[in-house]
């Protein structure tokens, strides 16, 4: 049977109403387990699972060192949380994680029906977000990577790098589908680069498209004698750079 995803339910133990919790999401499709909370149970199974829900009962809190535990972890790669419980221990677990890292809380009594419905909902989500492709913007002028982000966020997952250098690193942490790189930088300008990337293995067939503010003829030959995997000029507007990445990764679709 096919599954949404898979789901842990953490708590201190496993209880009447968690069973009965597990069993309801259970019906709908989606593989869920318990694990105790324990920094050890959480990180054992924190990179396969797509979302944690953390039960809470007064009567056997869930520590502190495993909630900060799971805070750092969510900074890393955060994934979908949710946590179930009294109004005030939901607070309380606020104080050690951010409200940013939290996808949604519940107070008891639960509503079985909304929580499963709405944790489908997350799940689709997520699938969604981890089907787009991945974009690395490089350039130094903040305002203009910044807009570029803003024009391909929807469509696309996004990050920015302010320096050749800092692509660099980035790139040997997180890989990206295509990198979208200004030409003309201060200190390591694009082309050095795009003749970084192709000296590593680990980056080497990422493919570069070049950001460049010039289309006289000679900047242009100059930028195309680097073979990149193409050129794009400053001055597009939002609905033809779109175009274009739609363009870009169906040909990259049609030789696979």
């Amino acid at each position: 049977m096919e599954t949404m995803g898979k789901v842990v339910m953490v708590g201190t133990k496993e209880s009447f109403l968690i069973r009965s919790t597990m069993k309801k999401i259970a019906e709908e499709k989606v593989d869920i387990s318990f694990i105790t909370a324990t920094v050890d149970e959480i990180n054992s199974v924190y990179k396969e699972t797509d979302a944690f829900i953390l039960y809470f009962d007064s009567t056997h809190p869930i520590s502190a060192k495993v909630l900060l535990f799971l805070k750092d972890k969510m900074l890393e790669d955060k994934k979908i949380l949710l946590m179930i419980g009294e109004k005030l221990d939901i607070e309380n677990a606020k104080g050690h994680i951010p409200e940013k890292l939290v996808t949604n809380a519940y107070e008891r009594p639960l509503n079985q029906e909304k929580f499963t419905e709405d944790l489908h909902a997350y799940l689709h989500m997520a699938s969604y977000e981890e089907k787009k492709k991945s974009i690395l913007i490089v350039d130094d002028d903040p305002t203009y990577m910044g807009l570029v982000r803003e024009w391909l966020k929807e469509s696309y997952k996004v990050s920015m790098a302010n320096s050749g250098m800092q692509a660099i690193t980035f790139l040997g942490k997180t890989p990206v589908d295509l990198i979208l790189l200004d030409f003309e930088m201060p200190v390591v300008d694009g082309p050095k680069v795009l003749e970084m990337l192709k000296s590593d293995s680990a980056t080497n067939t990422i493919p570069v498209i070049f950001l460049t503010g010039k289309n006289d003829k000679e900047s242009v030959s100059r930028v195309v004698a680097l073979k990149p995997a193409g050129y794009l000029l400053k001055t597009i507007s939002k609905e033809d750079l779109l175009q274009e990445m739609e363009k870009f990764f169906a040909k990259q679709m049609a030789k696979h």
